[in-house]
């Protein structure tokens, strides 16, 4: 009697070690965070992802955007660029809108024509398209292209530039755009970006992508809620 009482205090001891091993290990698996599911359009596809940004803003969305599709990222920069005070800069795009400049680039793009969907991000400036996107349309030949168009702002929203990519990409698909406020460079808050504003933009990227069918919805699994709700 005494072995069978011994046997069977083994096997309960071993049975509540692997029970509490099982509780350790699991939260390690459920914290991670839930594999995101390409949409069918982006299977296969080759994406670029064209920015402008000049207070880090926008970059800042290009990169969550980045993360979450992969592509190609590329930061669009000016021969001359633009002065780094803010009324100076101001007074230069509203006459270059006026007069139709478009300002020459250095950023160079070879074989655009390998890319299916193009993201383009910019600022709002002066209630438009900034000067150095209109040259990014221009000079690029986006014919049978996707395009998603994002966009950060001072808080008036986008302005009539979502209108301005459509009218300079007439052969283009457009997809609903995104938008978000970001930092007010005439009131000196130039980047916003960071700790519970980036959070926040996380989830409105991905409900925009998924919105617009670049991605799956993000599933949890289930199984490891069922094993998690058997053990407690």
């Amino acid at each position: 009697m005494k072995r069978l009482a011994k046997h069977w205090l083994l096997i309960g001891y071993l049975l509540f070690t692997m029970v509490s091993c099982s509780r350790a290990e699991l939260p390690a698996t459920i914290d991670k965070e839930p594999p995101v599911e390409i949409g069918d359009s982006l299977k296969g596809k080759k994406i670029l992802i064209v920015y402008l940004s000049r207070t880090k803003n926008t970059k800042a969305v290009a990169e969550i955007i980045h993360r979450k599709v992969g592509g190609d990222l590329v930061s669009l920069e000016l021969v001359t660029p633009y002065p780094e005070h803010y009324q100076t800069t101001v007074n230069q795009v509203a006459n270059e809108n006026a007069t139709n400049y478009l300002p020459p680039l250095k950023t160079k793009i070879d074989s655009i024509e390998k890319f299916d969907l193009i993201f383009l991000g910019f600022p709002t400036w002066g209630m438009q398209l900034p000067p150095p996107m209109k040259s990014f349309l221009k000079q690029h030949n986006l014919k049978g292209k996707t395009i998603a168009p994002f966009n950060t702002n001072a808080g008036y929203g986008v302005g009539s530039s979502f209108d301005t990519v459509k009218q300079l990409s007439p052969d283009s698909r457009i997809l609903e755009g995104f938008t978000t406020k970001g930092g007010v460079e005439r009131d000196g808050i130039l980047f916003v970006m960071d700790g519970d504003k980036e959070k926040q933009v996380q989830v409105e990227v991905q409900n925009w992508l998924e919105k617009i069918g670049l991605l799956g919805t993000v599933k949890t699994t289930k199984s490891i809620k069922k094993i998690t709700k058997t053990l407690r």
